[in-house]
C-alpha cells in the first residue's frame, strides 16, 4: 500500500481526496467536535505544500442520494478553511457545472470541497454500474487519488473503493497510521493485552470479542451489553438490558477464556436507577449502588459502580496494550458518567499504546475534557477499526493493496 509519505513534487497534480467529514453539527449548525477535521490535516497540508491542487471528497450525515440542505458541508468547508488557515472553495454540487467549475478553477496549492458525496444516488448504490458511473465523474476532477477517511473504508462506496480503481492511489497519513495501529493490536501488542468494551449491544461486539479472545490477555466488560454476560453467569438483572438470543454465545465465551487462560472481566458493582428517559436526557428515580449479586428486580443498570471502577482503572493501568470501545455507561448523563470517566482517566496513565477505538468512545473522552494526545491514539472510525479487529477486509482498504 503506498502511501502520501512516498510522494514527491506534486506540483500541478490534482488531488482527488477522500476524508471523513462526518462531523456533529448543534441546531445552529456549529460543528461540536472537529476531530475528524483535525485528523485530515497533516495530509491536506502535505499536498498543499507539494503543489497539489487538491480537491475533497466528503459526506455529513444521511441524506439518502437527495439534496437537502440540512447536510451541506457548508459549515466543514468554514472549519477547515480556519484550519488550514487558506481559502477552502466549495463546490454547489457534487459532479455537476459548480464542482467542475470549482476544480477547474484551482491553483497549485489551493483546496476545493465538493458537496456532500451522498447526495448522489450512486454514491452508496448497491449497483455496481451505479457506483462505477458516479466514480468515473469524481476520477475526471484527479490525477491521483488519496485514501484519508479512515471512518468509511469499511464501506464499498463509489468515493471510497470504485474511484480508488479507477486513479493511481495512496493512503493518507490517516489511513496510513489508522492501520498500523490496528495492525499491532491484532499481530504484534506488547503484554499485557487488555481490551475493553462497553456500549449497549452486546450483538455488535460478539465478532470483536471472538476475535480477540485469540490476542488479548483479557476482556474487561462494561456498558449496557454486560448484562447479558452476567445473566449468562445466572445473576439476576432486574430490568436491565438482555440479549436473550445470545446468552449462550456469552456463556461460550466465558468458558472458553478460562479454558485458554485468558480472564473476562466483569464488574463486581453496577448504578442501578428506575430508567432513563433518553429523550429528557434524565434518570428516573435516584441512582443507587449495588453489587451485581444483588441487583434489585425492576431496577436497569446503567453504569458500573466505584469498586468496578476501582478494578477496571488497576487493570487498564497494568497493561502495556490497552484498546478501548464503548462507553460503561450513560455517560451524557453525570451521573453516570463515572465509570467511563474512570476508564479514560486509566488510560491516559497506563504505560504502553492506549487505543480509543473511535464513536462513542471518542466522543466520550472530548466530553470528559481530555486532551487527544492525552492517548497514544484516537480512532476517527469506529465502525471501521471493530470491522478491523473482527478480522473482516476493508474494502477501502484492499484496494489501496491492489497494483495500480
Amino acid at each position: 500500500m503506498k502511501s502520501v509519505a512516498d510522494l514527491g513534487d506534486l506540483t500541478g497534480t490534482r488531488v482527488l481526496i477522500r476524508c471523513d467529514f462526518n462531523v456533529p453539527l448543534d441546531s445552529e449548525k456549529n460543528i461540536t467536535d472537529d476531530g475528524r477535521i483535525r485528523a485530515a490535516l497533516p495530509t491536506l497540508t502535505k499536498l498543499r505544500e507539494a503543489g497539489a491542487r487538491v480537491v475533497i471528497m466528503a459526506h455529513l450525515g444521511r441524506p439518502k442520494g437527495q439534496v437537502n440542505p440540512k447536510f451541506s458541508l457548508a459549515p466543514v468547508a468554514a472549519r477547515l478553511g480556519e484550519l488550514l488557515g487558506v481559502d477552502v472553495k466549495l463546490a454547489a454540487d457534487v459532479v455537476g457545472e459548480s464542482a467542475q467549475a470549482t476544480v477547474a478553477s484551482l491553483a497549485d496549492g489551493e483546496v476545493a470541497l465538493l458537496e456532500n458525496v451522498r447526495y448522489e444516488p450512486g454514491e452508496e448504490s448497491k449497483d455496481e454500474a451505479a457506483r462505477q458511473e458516479l466514480a468515473a465523474k469524481y476520477a475526471a476532477f484527479g490525477d491521483m487519488f488519496v485514501s484519508d477517511g479512515f471512518g468509511v473504508v469499511h464501506r464499498k462506496q463509489s468515493s471510497v473503493y470504485d474511484v480508488a480503481k479507477l486513479l493511481p492511489n495512496a493512503a493518507g497519513y490517516l489511513v496510513d497510521k489508522e492501520v498500523g495501529v490496528l495492525r499491532q493490536l491484532t499481530e504484534t501488542p506488547e503484554r499485557p493485552f487488555v481490551v475493553v468494551l462497553g456500549g449497549a449491544k452486546v450483538a455488535d461486539k460478539l465478532s470483536v470479542i471472538d476475535n480477540l479472545l485469540k490476542v488479548a490477555d483479557t476482556l474487561v466488560i462494561g456498558g449496557g451489553m454486560v448484562f447479558t454476560f452476567l445473566k449468562a453467569q445466572g445473576y439476576e438483572i432486574g430490568a436491565s438490558l438482555l440479549d436473550e438470543s445470545n446468552l449462550e454465545t456469552c456463556r461460550g465465551y466465558l468458558e472458553q477464556a478460562k479454558a485458554a487462560g485468558k480472564t473476562i472481566l466483569l464488574p463486581v458493582d453496577v448504578r442501578v436507577a428506575e430508567g432513563m428517559d433518553f429523550d429528557a436526557r434524565q434518570v428516573i428515580g435516584d441512582v443507587d449502588v449495588v453489587a451485581v449479586d444483588a441487583m434489585p428486580a425492576g431496577k436497569q443498570g446503567l453504569d458500573i459502580g466505584p469498586e468496578s471502577e476501582k478494578l477496571f482503572a488497576e487493570t487498564i493501568r497494568g497493561a502495556k496494550t490497552v484498546f478501548w470501545n464503548g462507553p460503561m455507561g450513560v455517560f451524557e448523563i453525570e451521573a453516570l458518567a463515572h465509570g467511563t470517566a474512570a476508564v479514560a482517566q486509566a488510560l491516559t496513565e497506563a504505560d504502553g499504546l492506549t487505543v480509543v477505538g473511535g464513536g462513542d468512545s471518542a466522543a466520550a473522552v472530548r466530553v470528559l475534557g481530555h486532551a487527544d494526545d492525552a492517548f497514544g491514539h484516537i480512532s476517527t472510525g469506529g465502525g471501521a477499526s471493530l470491522e478491523f479487529l473482527e478480522g473482516k477486509e476493508l474494502p477501502g482498504i484492499s484496494v489501496l493493496e491492489e497494483d495500480n
